[in-house]
């Protein structure tokens, strides 16, 4: 699988029912583990002091990511994203755990 580093803001619509943000958010929650177990959500990051969130995610091409991945997120309605397509860099320290 390709690798994608996925910036997300998520902006709640003004006047929504704290209910249904409640809901979404635990419904996020639930997804995110499904999506963790099928190895697409890799790592999740929130800068310090910050409300947007990193995250490392990992699908066989862009289309999956977007048609498969994050368009099943339920907060994905309220959220902006940019995504960048990832390669691996001949100095990735990571690659060196990954021999032993």
């Amino acid at each position: 699988m390709k690798e994608f580093l996925v910036e997300v803001t998520t902006a709640i619509p003004a006047g929504t029912d704290p209910a249904e943000v409640d809901r979404r958010r635990a419904a996020e929650a639930v997804r995110a583990g499904e999506l963790i177990a099928a190895g697409h959500l890799v790592r999740l990051w929130r800068p310090v002091g910050e409300l947007r969130s990193l995250a490392l995610w990992r699908a066989n091409d862009e289309a999956e990511l977007y048609d498969k991945v994050l368009h099943t997120l339920p907060l994905w309605p309220w959220m902006t994203g940019v995504v960048t397509a990832l390669e691996s860099h001949p100095n990735d320290p990571g690659k060196a755990d990954a021999a032993c």
